[in-house]
């Protein structure tokens, strides 16, 4: 099956290459200005979990000059001035490269991205954040430039990757339970063992607010997130009205919530002013996480590290952190739904004051010691240095 993947990727290189020449032509009369030492391919820059990540590798490095290229549409900007920074240089193409009625210019653009980075004085390093335009262009990264991939979870690019492999150096993934799933793929597609031994785990990292003390409470329960069908932000808003409570919803939430549970929630919009939202955690004493499949959330990082106790499906590598009844609550994602709103229910009706403020004292010192942005730092400065 993999050398299945290798054949068509080298077919589809073979048809595209008139659009790369031209887009290599079109890089020449129109070079880049300034020298990169970074050059960072992200899809988006609107609020989610992933493009915080990437904002925060951006920032990790003040003293070299990095370009970054967006190349979706985002839904919003709210994130975009964390990505800014006088060393960086930011390039939304994604009115080239995002765009299914002139797709060309998609083709044309990795030409233009691959003698950007060819026409490079000092050899750059090339960083794909879960970016589907990077796999395409990888191919056409001369190969004495090192590639490295991160991958946020067992998705649709778990395959989509698959023919660019050969292409990068190492792939960086943030869970046990991602990189477990991607090894079985490797062996069920007859991918090469080598490949799996270029795998490295590194865990994201957030910033430890040194004072935890919590605010007067609003509600007990806070949703923090999208509102995408794997998330199933619902589930938490029927899990409060089933509990007789109220649940915080941080995220544009307001049309993924049907209309017969809005008023159980109350309803923050998207956030993203870091006091705001460290506010609004400081508020609630429950972070719930509904969905159907995960690789670690940072929003548990964030809530954990705030003491908050942690509700939520056994999914990805949240079973790692969260034990049942010492630091919160694990429910079954393979249950029905209706189960998964009945058992969360219950355990919230149970859960006391007392057992709420032992769960918080575990979970700030355990977010001290596990979730800390030093060594995510440390990792990703050794990993993208020259």
């Amino acid at each position: 099956m993999y050398k299945l993947f290798l054949l068509k990727r080298r077919l589809e290189a073979l048809a595209i290459f008139p659009f790369a020449l031209l887009g290599r032509l079109i890089a020449r009369l129109r070079p880049l200005e300034g020298e990169f030492g970074l050059f960072l391919f992200f899809p988006f820059y609107h609020v989610g979990g992933a493009e915080r990540v990437h904002a925060q590798i951006a920032q990790l490095f003040p003293d070299k000059k990095i370009i970054i290229f967006f190349t979706k549409k985002s839904q919003g900007d709210a994130l975009l001035p964390q990505f800014k920074a006088p060393n960086i240089t930011v390039r939304d193409i994604s009115r080239y490269t995002d765009n299914k009625f002139m797709y060309w210019n998609n083709l044309i653009w990795r030409g233009i991205a691959a003698e950007y980075i060819r026409r490079q004085r000092v050899r750059p390093v090339v960083f794909n954040g879960q970016c589907n335009f990077a796999y395409k262009l990888s191919p056409h990264v001369p190969k004495s430039v090192r590639q490295v991939e991160l991958i946020h979870s067992f998705c649709s690019f778990s395959y989509i990757r698959i023919p660019f492999i050969p292409f990068y150096e190492t792939t960086v993934m943030i869970s046990r339970d991602s990189i477990r799933k991607h090894l079985e793929l490797y062996r069920k597609f007859g991918v090469p063992a080598a490949s799996g031994e270029r795998i490295r785990l590194i865990m994201n990292g957030i910033p430890i607010p040194a004072d935890v003390e919590p605010l007067p409470e609003a509600a007990r329960l806070l949703y923090a997130g999208r509102g995408t069908s794997e998330k199933r932000p619902w589930l938490v808003a029927a899990i409060a009205q089933a509990a007789g409570e109220r649940a915080g919803m941080l995220g544009p939430l307001e049309t993924a919530i049907p209309a017969g549970l809005q008023g159980s929630c109350v309803f923050y919009g998207e956030q993203s002013d870091a006091e705001v939202i460290d506010r609004i955690y400081r508020e609630h004493r429950i972070i719930a996480i509904t969905s159907s499949t995960e690789g670690f959330p940072m929003v548990i990082m964030e809530a954990m590290a705030r003491g908050l106790a942690v509700l939520s499906t056994d999914v990805g590598d949240i079973p790692y952190h969260v034990q049942h009844g010492v630091n919160g609550w694990l429910l079954s994602h393979r249950q029905p739904e209706a189960e998964i709103v009945a058992e969360g229910a219950r355990l919230l009706r149970e859960a006391g004051p007392d057992a709420l403020a032992a769960m918080r004292e575990r979970n700030i010192a355990y977010a001290k010691e596990h979730f800390s942005l030093e060594a995510f730092a440390a990792a990703y400065r050794s990993l993208l240095s020259n």
